[in-house]
């Protein structure tokens, strides 16, 4: 984000894969911005005007303002897996989850949870209205070339949160 000429770098890249920018999300790490706030702001609103989608990785480890945070022209939230590991058994844990579900659709971001690995993890994240979640629970990385049957397979999971979860809510 300190590189002036990401922009001009990308949007040479996208013309000549002809790809379109708006089919990929770069993923931003809090600390990323922070090392020089100004200038990330920058990079970011010119990749932000070329219609690429940005998401704050691991929110909430690094030492990030709330005022920049709104200031940013990002998409969406990554909640980091430190938290998403932990939130069944520590309210603490479940608390900073729920609170950062909160406060992305309150600034009209979307929520990404990592480290989703159980299906009472992914019931828990339904029930707080998290919008995406990313996971062993869902798949380990697999080859490219897997993606596509994994995909017209894959079934998310119904039911209901078991009743012990329910009343951590």
């Amino acid at each position: 984000l300190l590189d002036q000429d990401l922009p001009a770098k990308l949007e040479r890249l996208f013309e000549r894969e002809a790809m379109d920018p708006r089919a990929l999300c770069i993923e931003i790490t809090e600390s990323a911005i922070m090392d020089d706030p100004q200038r990330a702001l920058q990079t970011l609103q010119r990749l932000h005007a070329m219609g690429l989608r940005m998401a704050i990785d691991d929110f909430g480890t690094g030492y990030s303002s709330l005022a920049y945070l709104k200031r940013l022209p990002v998409h969406e939230l990554k909640i980091d897996k430190s938290f998403v590991l932990n939130m069944e058994r520590d309210r603490a844990d479940l608390k900073i989850v729920r609170s950062t579900i909160d406060l992305a659709h309150n600034l009209g971001l979307s929520v990404v949870a990592e480290g989703v690995e159980s299906a009472a993890a992914w019931h828990l994240l339904r029930a707080l209205r998290c919008d995406e979640a990313q996971g062993y629970f869902m798949a380990k990385p697999m080859p490219q070339d897997a993606f596509a049957g994994w995909v017209a397979a894959w079934d998310a999971p119904g039911g209901r949160l078991d009743s012990g979860l329910a009343a951590l809510l």
